[in-house]
């Protein structure tokens, strides 16, 4: 089963809103490691926590912290792919296999679906949830049971077009159904302490809301 939240102390901490909720707080404050994705640090800071490093192309990052940072700093100019990609490369050469994705969301819509989107590919290589301030996306492909809690929101957005999805202790059922858009795997809702989502194929994002949202 996967609990509602793992204890993944790896932290990639994203340049886009940085955490209000004190779930997502409470992962930076017990973290093992933190990397920041480039501009990140100056909101990491302001709540009194240094990162462990500092990851990306280096372009939102002020000359005055390049300076007081130098020896964690680790640039990467590549174009094709975004700083939290990079991260998250930067990880998987350590072997930092668990991984906990924050600040990810909550500015641009595009880099929010972006990112989102990324962790369907970094779950081949890597162990990964995000965190938001409302809930957690887990990655998915074939058969998984998450831990749950009655009448938690639950949504499930089909990466893939031609997948099959079913799925136990859900108020909506899901019955061999395929999803043709994002929308209409949403606003779904458990029924226990527990449901399950199987897939024939492909890969799927699976969002849970907190217990509490404050």
């Amino acid at each position: 089963m996967t609990p509602l939240l793992q204890d993944f102390k790896t932290i990639i901490l994203a340049n886009g809103a940085f955490p209000q909720h004190k779930v997502p707080l409470s992962f930076l404050h017990s973290a093992d490691r933190i990397i920041c994705c480039d501009g990140a640090i100056i909101n990491l800071l302001q709540i009194g926590l240094e990162p462990n490093y500092i990851v990306g192309d280096l372009d939102s990052i002020p000359e005055g912290l390049k300076k007081r940072f130098s020896s964690i700093l680790y640039q990467n100019s590549e174009q094709e792919t975004n700083d939290l990609t990079k991260s998250v490369r930067f990880c998987v050469e350590h072997n930092w296999n668990e991984i906990t994705i924050l600040g990810a969301t909550g500015k641009r819509e595009d880099h929010s679906m972006g990112n989102l989107s990324l962790l369907t590919d970094y779950m081949d290589e890597v162990d990964v949830q995000l965190l938001t301030d409302y809930g957690v996306f887990n990655p998915q492909k074939k058969n998984v049971v998450y831990e749950s809690y009655p009448k938690q929101q639950v949504s499930v957005f089909s990466l893939t077009p031609s997948t099959r999805f079913s799925g136990e202790n859900l108020i909506y059922p899901l019955d061999n159904r395929t999803f043709t858009s994002w929308w209409q795997g949403t606003l779904n809702e458990s029924s226990g302490d527990w449901f399950r989502i199987q897939m024939d194929e492909g890969k799927a994002l699976v969002f849970r809301q907190y217990l509490s949202t404050r």
